[in-house]
């Protein structure tokens, strides 16, 4: 956010994501109040309770996460920083607050920790499945068209979103 130069800044899409955002910089963040369905249904108080059951439980979360539920976590990061953060630390137990099928991934490269699994499922991830992107990229299907006005419009921020992202990668 401090990459772009400027004093304010509109969020998008997570209202929660936007006020970890905000919290770890000082321009001003305007959040869109949108949520995960997922992420929102966590609590800290069901974190107290599996650290009660786990003594010994790291839990790590996203930041699309309630303030409460980040507060109550060990660390907090992006998707792939949740990984990192597994695969580098090696916890013996851990919990990761998001949706459910993401622990199932990433226990296929870590076998030696136990993921702690209160499942949250999110409907929609679940509807992206590789035979569908298969056949869609088969046979050209469920294409979506957009105006060459907006294609333009959308060019510049887009761009700019790229080369921050990898900027921000490469610090």
């Amino acid at each position: 956010v401090e990459s772009l130069g400027v004093k304010e800044v509109i969020f998008l899409p997570d209202v929660y994501l936007a006020k970890y955002v905000a919290s770890q910089t000082k321009v001003k963040i305007i959040p869109w109040h949108g949520k995960c369905m997922v992420h929102e249904q966590f609590t800290a108080e069901e974190l107290n309770q599996l650290r009660k059951n786990y003594p010994d439980l790291v839990i790590v979360s996203h930041p699309e996460c309630p303030p409460d539920v980040i507060k109550a976590s060990d660390f907090t990061g992006s998707t792939s920083g949740m990984i990192q953060y597994v695969k580098n630390n090696k916890p013996k137990n851990v919990f990761l607050v998001t949706e459910c099928s993401m622990s199932d991934n990433v226990q296929v490269e870590n076998p030696a920790t136990n993921f702690v699994r209160p499942c949250n499922l999110c409907p929609h991830m679940k509807k992206i499945q590789l035979p569908k992107i298969y056949d869609c990229l088969v046979n050209e299907t469920n294409e979506v068209l957009i105006d060459k006005s907006i294609i333009e419009k959308a060019r510049l921020p887009i761009e700019r979103m790229i080369k921050v992202g990898r900027q921000s990668s490469l610090a």
